[in-house]
């Protein structure tokens, strides 16, 4: 209203509210902001809000988990049928499909290929000599170290790795840097793919109709 040129007895006349309100109100009415103050405020706060935007998210996640772990308790997951379930949904959503292949599972994520051997290993009796693994590497990556590196999270020995497949690097495309390379777990038993992957599409179909 100050700026419709109003005085302050007209504006007390018209919402009773004290002088020395008002005074503060429209001290500032009509200047420039101040940037250099307002850029000062902005960064005494953005420390603050960056904090609190963490201990949200923080939040978040702690509720995530504790209703996770909740519902995994519940779970008979020691029960061969949910562990072959679990395995077939795994394979048919990461694993080879054509008759081409034996069983193959392709990942570069260490813990879904220990997971996926795992409940292979869990499920069926394996001969152990017939796993074999092959390493898709980069230009970048030490292939020693990744021998090593997938050689102690699968339990296969180094002698069971066949030769490295090293990608051409590429001058025009960017890729994302994987942490040790592309890892294929290969295990002759076209049968085993036949029933994972019937499986996995039952189970879906179970829960789609």
């Amino acid at each position: 209203m100050g700026k419709l040129g109003k005085t302050y007895p007209e504006i007390r006349e018209k919402f009773p509210i004290p002088k020395s309100t008002l005074s503060t109100w429209f001290k500032n009415a009509g200047k420039k902001p101040d940037r250099t103050r307002q850029l000062e405020h902005l960064k005494r706060i953005r420390p603050i809000a960056v904090a609190t935007i963490h201990r949200k998210k923080e939040a978040r996640v702690a509720l995530a988990t504790g209703i996770a772990t909740r519902e995994l308790n519940r779970l008979p997951l020691k029960n061969k049928s949910i562990q072959k379930a679990l395995l077939a949904m795994l394979y048919w959503a990461e694993g080879a499909k054509s008759d081409m292949t034996g069983l193959r599972f392709v990942n570069t994520d260490p813990v879904l290929a220990k997971l996926y051997i795992s409940l292979l290993r869990s499920t069926y009796a394996l001969d152990e000599r017939r796993i074999r693994i092959r390493l898709h590497l980069h230009y970048y990556h030490k292939h020693r170290e990744a021998i090593t590196f997938w050689s102690k999270l699968l339990k296969v020995p180094n002698s069971q790795f066949g030769k490295i497949y090293v990608k051409k690097r590429s001058v025009q495309r960017r890729f994302r840097k994987n942490f040790q390379g592309i890892c294929f777990i290969n295990y002759f038993d076209g049968a085993i793919r036949r029933e994972l992957l019937s499986l996995g599409q039952q189970v879906a179909q179970k829960y789609a109709e």
